[in-house]
């Protein structure tokens, strides 16, 4: 019995749970942020909320991952960072400094 139940425990999405990650990218000459949210597996992410964050923790905007995992926000006047956190695990996050063209 004790085997069986190892055995389901092994199965559990928990046992197997990966991590949210977050790329981010200037597009249009740094007029927009863009970030594809997927998970550590190398599946997407979609349909989860992105959040924009100024450095006092301001909510600027919130954007819902779309069917590429993709969202997109005009880039702010002041630094900034975004955060993925699907509500497991460790949230991931981009601060602007990080950020590249792409």
């Amino acid at each position: 019995m004790k085997y069986a139940i190892l055995g389901l425990s092994l199965l559990s999405p928990f046992a197997q749970a990966h991590y949210g990650m977050l790329e981010c990218w200037f597009a249009d000459e740094k007029a927009a942020v863009v970030c594809q949210a997927g998970w550590s597996d190398g599946t997407d992410a979609s349909n989860y909320d992105i959040e924009l964050f100024d450095y006092d923790d301001n909510l600027l905007a919130r954007a819902r991952t779309d069917a590429k995992s993709q969202v997109r926000f005009e880039t702010p006047e002041d630094e900034f960072y975004l955060i993925f956190d699907p509500g497991h695990e460790a949230p991931a996050e981009v601060d602007v400094v990080e950020i590249k063209e792409k």
